[in-house]
């Protein structure tokens, strides 16, 4: 299995995407290897990023 991007400039949108998320949720990330976060910090990234992405599909399709 390949982790490679299929579309230019993925990668960089995506890590855009994680820091606005982290930013809203107050967790402090850093350009490069962020190994020192909580699993809760962690975490709450995610969760940031999937809840607004859920919110983006539900205004897209009204």
């Amino acid at each position: 299995m390949s982790n490679k991007h299929v579309v230019p400039g993925a990668k960089e949108a995506m890590n855009k995407f994680k820091m606005e998320a982290a930013n809203e949720v107050g967790v402090n990330l850093k350009q490069g290897y962020n190994g020192d976060l909580t699993s809760r910090q962690a975490g709450s990234i995610g969760g940031q990023m999937v809840k607004k992405m859920i919110e983006s599909y539900e205004n897209s399709i009204k």
